[in-house]
């Protein structure tokens, strides 16, 4: 991670309200009684478990908690194929059907493929049509011609099984490059041709995203990372999004496992003493709790948060996702799978029927407010991404 002490300045929303019409909030309202499958239409809580991500006409419905598939890539434990396919299969029969891959993540893009065949095979179409696969897409800086960018996009296509990629978020290095405008706009072409189904953004900054929707580039969203540790989102990005209907979905909500009972009362200095720093998630975000205020205070939130959890019955991560999840311009939230070597479907479920009240808003946010303004440590969204 490069720590950049420079930050953008943002420019005024004047030509973003002319996306407005983007903002429609077309998501479905239901009548029945409360059922914890995304996949029942019916239900009235299918209204907070799902969303409609939107951008003039194009539009994507997705779980408000998404299954994020980095942990395939690697560092996390070896991942057996049919253990984690299996696993996947769990996952969206519990009505947790957003998967987030990318093309980098070793095989996550081949495991979507197996398992949405056996979607196809073993499950009824009601469930099919409520899974979403969403990939990124992370390209080396050359020249974004159109056979190269069609040439990357059908790579993905052909190893996810599918003839249209429902969402593919874009993903750029260098913003002195100006190749991500032509590479965005050969994708809106590959979408008009059917192949994508919605563009999006990764870990673009609030400067970057106004420039893309000026160019008239239909983006329904940008993945940004996210937690109550990094609050960076709502400082300058959920302003312009609230103007143009653009939505976050977020990563990095529990730390890769840091806002957990598990980091709660350790001391990581002592060798040995607690539990290990020894994924690359946890590693990253340890990096960022050292950028925020350090270990103690980051104890004091995981304090106040187990207070929430115990209040409600629920763990720390799902008080840390559902605080995120209520935030301005936030349609989902990812959580970590580790495919066939943990599972959480229980914490994830539990999101959707928890709410936090006054008091519990008003004891997180003087918690997190103890720390620094990582803004003016790091930059803005995605700058931890990029060299100043």
């Amino acid at each position: 991670m490069t720590v950049i002490l420079s930050h953008h300045h943002h420019h005024l929303f004047s030509t973003a309200t002319r996306l407005n019409s983007a903002t429609r909030d077309s998501r479905r309202r239901g009548s029945g009684a409360n059922s914890i499958r995304c996949a029942d239409v019916s239900t009235a809580t299918n209204e907070n478990r799902r969303v409609r991500v939107s951008n003039r006409s194009d539009s994507l419905d997705i779980c408000r908690v998404l299954n994020g598939m980095w942990q395939t890539s690697g560092g996390w434990g070896r991942i057996d194929r049919d253990d984690a396919v299996e696993a996947m299969l769990r996952y969206a029969d519990a009505g947790l059907s957003t998967f987030d891959m990318a093309d980098h993540y070793g095989p996550a893009e081949d495991l979507y493929g197996i398992f949405i065949n056996r979607v196809r095979r073993e499950r009824p179409p009601e469930l099919l049509e409520q899974i979403r696969g969403l990939t990124k897409w992370v390209p080396p800086p050359v020249k974004m011609t159109a056979s190269y960018v069609k040439d990357s996009i059908n790579v993905s296509r052909k190893r996810m099984d599918v003839e249209s990629l429902d969402m593919l978020q874009f993903h750029w290095w260098d913003y002195s490059n100006p190749g991500y405008l032509d590479a965005l706009k050969h994708l809106t072409d590959l979408k008009e041709e059917g192949k994508i189904k919605t563009v999006a953004l990764t870990n673009f900054d609030t400067e970057r995203l106004q420039i893309i929707l000026e160019n008239e580039i239909p983006v329904v969203s940008n993945q940004v990372q996210h937690s109550l540790v990094d609050m960076r989102p709502q400082q300058r990005m959920a302003e312009l999004c609230q103007h143009t209907g653009v939505k976050l979905i977020t990563y990095g909500t529990v730390m890769g496992g840091l806002l957990s009972e598990k980091f709660l009362d350790t001391n990581i200095a002592i060798p040995f003493a607690g539990p290990s720093i020894n994924t690359p998630s946890l590693q990253k975000y340890k990096r960022m709790v050292d950028a925020w205020g350090g270990w103690n205070l980051f104890q004091g939130l995981l304090r106040t948060l187990k207070q929430v959890a115990s209040k409600h019955g629920v763990s720390i991560a799902t008080v840390a996702v559902k605080y995120i999840l209520d935030q301005p311009a936030v349609a989902g939230s990812m959580i970590g799978v580790r495919l066939g070597l943990s599972e959480h479907i229980q914490d994830a479920n539990a999101i959707f029927s928890l709410a936090l009240d006054e008091d519990d808003v008003g004891s997180i946010r003087e918690a997190t407010a103890k720390g620094k303004d990582l803004l003016k440590v790091i930059g803005d969204c995605g700058d931890e991404y990029r060299r100043a």
